[in-house]
């Protein structure tokens, strides 16, 4: 909800090559950064510690995205989640004013992208982190630290074959956790079987009746708006786009959703039904007296609450000061659920039902966005991933493909019913142990 390769060709011969040998493959000289691009990276140490001159160093258009008290308050947690600063590691220009970053905090390793603007006085147009690994040179180390901390933690690291899930490592894999936007695997799955089943297919449209949807980008979409099921999957899944996901929960239909919880292996399939869409959720966490009346129901008296009073009630009654404010709202009542486990078993359901060339739109739109830092994806031939959070809970699963070409899912749940997590400093972690799980050739 809150949201958070390259194949060299191979060069054969039929029979054996005599005397011949394929010309060598050009190599691309390395990007050189502009002087005044090195300048102002020299200049993030005191700026990445809440010193320095803020306002000469980023562009305007930057400074009115990300005003001083914001920019000092993502310093804040990151130091929260990786320990003070300690050293700019190094630079991998990609153009003269832009590259990547490695940035070294106490706890943890940091990559950032940046950008400075080519012309006038060259300051910084873009810093943005792209996930924080943590400095653990071990899984045992990884696990001890996920163990560690407050509330409630699960994990499962777990090789995929022709059988069962072989478990490699676990703690609390088969206890139930609050999971957040991960639930939109589910959705994900059953849009996946109806295109294999020649139901639908990943072109066809999907006409926006003008319905409220609750925040994203389709929102404001007029009444009309055509849009293809491929899409509203990669906003779904990539930015995990709330508008996209409840388009796309309506138009498959709850009750086929619903029918896939068995299929993907889910233990408690009763739990998660009726299958709520984001909008459902935001009104009955922040409105009281919906949510009393829908936590006393039957399955039958809650699919009725939500054919009727919660239907009616407009979005704009939904305190999003609620979310804002970091205390945990229900998340051992009112979610989504499903054990490490049971997302092991999404997993491979989706790596089983996406073989071949039929499955390159549904792998495509998983790996959108990796949900790690690139040196930690960089280990794996393939990442796959959805992650979920809310105050109180954090949740991130991968499919990974390794350079040995087997199938593994690290899965890691983290709810804490009292406080709200620390969700960079979970990341980190769960980053760090896929770097760590990586398999060799």
């Amino acid at each position: 909800m809150r949201a958070i390769a390259v194949l060299a060709p191979l060069l054969a011969c039929a029979t054996p090559c005599l005397a011949q040998t394929a010309p060598p493959a050009p190599v691309a000289a390395p990007v050189q950064a502009a002087k005044e691009f090195r300048d102002r990276v020299n200049q993030l140490p005191d700026l990445l510690q809440g010193k320095g001159d803020y306002e000469g160093a980023f562009s305007d258009a930057f400074r009115a995205q990300l005003p001083k008290a914001k920019f000092d308050a993502v310093l804040q947690q990151i130091a929260a989640a990786a320990g003070p600063y300690a050293a700019l590691q190094k630079l991998d220009a990609k153009t003269p004013w832009s590259g990547t970053l490695t940035v070294e905090y106490r706890d943890a390793i940091a990559t950032m992208a940046i950008s400075v603007d080519p012309a006038g006085d060259h300051r910084i147009t873009g810093l943005r982190v792209q996930g924080l690994s943590a400095r653990a040179t071990s899984l045992d180390a990884v696990e001890a630290a996920l163990k560690g901390l407050h509330g409630r933690t699960g994990y499962v690291l777990a090789r995929l074959g022709d059988g069962a899930p072989q478990l490699l490592r676990q703690h609390n894999a088969n206890q139930v956790f609050a999971i957040g936007s991960e639930f939109k695997l589910v959705i994900l799955a059953e849009l996946i079987r109806a295109t294999n089943a020649g139901e639908r297919t990943w072109d066809e449209l999907v006409t926006l009746d003008g319905s409220e949807l609750p925040g994203g980008g389709y929102t404001a979409k007029p009444a009309g708006t055509k849009v293809p099921l491929r899409e509203l999957a990669t906003q779904m899944i990539s930015i995990s786009d709330n508008s996209a996901t409840d388009i796309l929960l309506k138009t498959l239909g709850r009750a086929k959703v619903e029918a896939m919880l068995p299929v993907l292996g889910i233990a408690d399939p009763a739990r998660n039904r009726p299958f709520l869409g984001t909008g459902e959720v935001f009104k009955l966490k922040t409105i009281p007296a919906l949510r009393d009346r829908y936590l006393a129901a039957n399955e039958a008296g809650r699919r009725a609450l939500l054919a009727g009073a919660v239907a009616a009630t407009p979005l704009s009654q939904v305190n999003g000061a609620l979310f804002s404010a970091g205390k945990p709202l229900s998340i051992d009542r009112l979610e989504w659920f499903e054990t490490p486990n049971d997302l092991v078993r999404v997993m491979d359901w989706i790596r089983r039902n996406t073989e071949g060339p039929n499955g390159a739109d549904a792998r495509a739109v998983l790996a959108k966005n990796a949900g790690m830092p690139p040196l930690a994806a960089g280990k794996w031939n393939y990442v796959g991933y959805k992650g979920g959070s809310e105050p109180g809970v954090v949740a991130m699963t991968l499919l990974l493909q390794g350079k040995d070409s087997g199938w593994y899912v690290l899965s890691a749940s983290w709810n804490d019913t009292a406080q709200d997590v620390e969700q960079s400093r979970f990341a980190g972690l769960v980053s760090k142990a896929a770097e760590l799980a990586a398999p060799a050739r």
